[in-house]
């Protein structure tokens, strides 16, 4: 008799791990019922990870969306999972406790079955309460193994963190080989170890086509015991997604699983469906490059999940530098070039950051700081001098223990910053919110939501739920929707060439032509901005990079003054960029004189930020 072997369509992940965003609610309502009718699909990712974030950033409310898309799989019989990050909950950032804790509970209401939870350092301590929480609200607690290849992440390593995760209350072990640079043979061995020691253990895979590994690590975790197989579907299957279901389906087939027929007629509608989502304004927002495996990542082992941020990262950061570059009449860098510098730059920096598995949110840490250090090195600065707040996080054990050891630079920084390293149980260090955010609500006159989802929502994701009840999310990202269409179609007409000879009194003349598409390379004369601070005059403290300006990082931070004496090395001010806080440190001493950007002002770059006699 044939071993039957289930398919769970991770159509979330599809889109976050190809662009931005997510199709709104009401895309989401037209493809339920085609996938449904393909027949094939014991479980559908419907929402988790950053599926909340984003909808309030193009102006949705996530609860209504999550509510109603997964109602027609509850009605159908298919179980529906979503992605949790733990200590992190859904979002970026630790949570606290009792938000965490009202999140599970609220994800059950929704019509959500099942958490598939994971630690982006594989800490069984930050899972517990997890696993806890879940089945506490009737969902099925998944705990997911965070694979990555390393000189400290084992097979024996793995196969021991899955009866860690049991012994906590884990129902079931996903093996998340988020980047696809797990080794076929030791998937299928980590498999194989887990389900010696568990036989009634529901084990689940999800693996990445990055690499071009995750069609075969799929065949070897089936025969070695796997139950269940994450599959993506085209036009967004491969890349950074996921290996496509009739590849997968065709291959188990013929391995002599037994799975159920897939309805062509539906996958060609759910297909046609995704891309007419594509072409209505995610297309905006997907990087042509995350449409294509590269093996080249084999190396850095950055994420799927995380491309299709970093593609807009880099398209920010590099137009950034080539202004820079440009100022000082040096030759501009490619996208190519910058990406394969950050690409040399992770695999130098990983090793030295402890080995933090490559998964949300510390695969962008490590990308953030590489990023960060191959920028600083292509001005002719040092490395590791922009380490964001939330890296020191996790490289001081704020989030759990580091498999790896330190590099030496960092520890001799973290010393002269005199920086303590934590040692206890990292949820201590976040205490219960939700009374204050309800009187938050209160004084606004906000309604906590059915089941209280607003509440949690508020907790959870505080500056991104305002700017949605406000309408300026909605407004942002109608602003930026429109231009990137008004950038494609300037692209899209017809320009003169970059270059264009002319004859005058018969001598022949090379002029350049801007089309509109570039910042001129041309030094410009009337850059206020001051190149030096000699003795005696005024100085300034510049921004080291473009993001949103805070003058404090919290609410126990004090904003510097104007009045107040500034030394070399003090911090100044933050800079959100990237998804984390990076902190500015003056390199210049004096009394403050003007403060120029106002809290929460976008900057850019090179932009003056104090004043100082």
């Amino acid at each position: 008799m044939k071993k039957e072997i289930r398919l769970a369509l991770v159509y979330r992940d599809m889109w976050q791990s190809s662009g931005k965003y997510v199709p709104r609610v009401d895309q989401l309502m037209k493809v339920a019922q085609p996938i449904i009718d393909i027949g094939c699909f014991a479980r559908v990712e419907t929402n988790g990870g950053g599926f909340e974030q984003v909808n309030l950033l193009f102006g949705e409310n996530p609860n209504k969306s999550v509510r109603d898309w997964t109602t027609p799989f509850n009605k159908a019989g298919i179980q529906t999972q979503m992605l949790e990050r733990g200590l992190n909950g859904i979002r970026m950032s630790p949570v606290p406790a009792d938000v965490r804790r009202l999140m599970f509970q609220v994800k059950k209401k929704q019509g959500t079955d099942i958490s598939r939870s994971f630690d982006g350092l594989n800490n069984p301590v930050n899972l517990a309460n997890s696993f806890k929480f879940a089945k506490e609200a009737g969902m099925i607690a998944q705990g997911a193994l965070s694979v990555t290849h390393s000189p400290v992440h084992t097979v024996d390593y793995y196969i021991g963190l899955a009866d860690s995760y049991i012994e906590l209350g884990a129902q079931e072990i996903c093996i998340k080989d988020m980047a696809g640079i797990g080794r076929p043979v030791s998937i299928g061995k980590i498999v194989k170890g887990i389900r010696e020691r568990h036989p009634d253990i529901l084990i689940q895979y999800h693996g990445h086509s990055t690499t071009g590994f995750s069609v075969v690590s799929s065949l070897e975790a089936a025969r070695n015991g796997a139950d269940i197989i994450d599959v993506g579907m085209e036009p967004l299957s491969w890349g950074t997604g996921h290996a496509d279901l009739l590849t997968v389906h065709e291959m188990l087939k013929d391995a002599g699983f037994s799975l159920p027929d897939i309805n062509k007629q539906a996958y060609m509608e759910v297909r046609s469906l995704s891309q007419e989502f594509i072409d209505d304004f995610l297309g905006e927002y997907i990087n042509p490059r995350n449409r294509f495996m590269n093996s080249l990542l084999i190396g850095p082992g950055l994420p799927g999940g995380m491309m299709g941020s970093l593609m807009a990262d880099l398209e920010k950061n590099l137009a950034s530098l080539n202004k820079w570059l440009a100022k000082r009449d040096k030759a501009p860098m490619t996208q190519e070039q910058l990406l394969i510098k950050l690409f040399e730059e992770v695999e130098y920096a990983w090793p030295r950051l402890g080995y933090p598995p490559l998964v949300t949110p510390f695969s962008q840490y490590v990308k953030n700081v590489s990023l960060m250090n191959a920028l600083q090195t292509i001005k002719g600065k040092d490395r590791w001098s922009m380490i964001d707040e939330n890296t020191w996080g996790m490289i001081l054990g704020r989030s759990g223990q580091l498999l790896g050891e330190l590099g030496k630079e960092i520890k001799a920084i973290a010393k002269e910053q005199n920086r303590e390293y934590f040692e206890g149980v990292p949820q201590d260090l976040y205490p219960d919110e939700l009374a204050i955010y309800k009187d938050k609500m209160d004084e606004k006159g906000w309604d906590y939501g059915q089941d209280d989802e607003e509440l949690m929502e508020y907790a959870m994701h505080p500056q991104q739920y305002e700017a949605y009840k406000s309408g300026e999310a909605k407004i942002n990202f109608t602003k930026d929707l429109e231009a990137r269409r008004a950038t494609k179609r300037s692209k899209n007409e017809t320009q003169l060439p970059p270059e264009i000879f002319v004859e005058l009194e018969g001598k022949k003349y090379k002029v350049t032509v801007d089309n509109g598409a570039k910042e001129t390379t041309a030094k410009s004369n009337d850059i206020s901005k001051p190149a030096a601070n000699p003795a005696g005059v005024e100085k300034f403290v510049m921004a080291p990079l473009e993001g949103k300006f805070y003058t404090t990082k919290d609410n126990t931070d004090k904003a510097i003054q104007v009045g107040d004496v500034i030394e070399i090395g003090d911090t100044i001010g933050y800079i959100e960029a990237m998804k984390v806080i990076n902190a500015i440190k003056s390199d210049v001493a004096g009394t403050v004189l003007e403060i120029y950007p106002n809290h929460g002002d976008e900057i850019e770059e090179d932009d003056q930020i104090i004043k100082l006699a």
